[in-house]
């Protein structure tokens, strides 16, 4: 199994991004590669949104894997898409 390097918050980001910018993903942009690394971050509250309803997996899911696993692989990326904190 391939595990990407990048964190699934910033992919999911990403993708929204390029959704609502990409003219392939039906919006308006023709080469949307710069706007969407510019644009991302704006959907980082989103992308965690979609992380805490990814949380319970439905029955499909559940009948072909390990409901606990599951759970703890998206509750480590939720914690990993917290925003940082910074103490003065």
């Amino acid at each position: 199994m391939d595990v990407s390097i990048t964190p699934i918050a910033e992919r999911i980001a990403r993708v929204l991004a390029a959704q609502r910018i990409s003219a392939n993903a039906e919006g308006e942009a023709e080469s949307a590669a710069a706007a969407v690394d510019s644009a991302w971050p704006n959907y980082l509250d989103d992308a965690r949104a979609v992380l805490r309803t990814l949380r319970e997996p439905d029955e499909a899911m559940a009948a072909v894997g390990d409901v606990a696993i599951w759970e703890r692989m998206i509750l480590a990326a939720i914690d990993e898409a917290r925003p940082k904190t910074i103490v003065l």
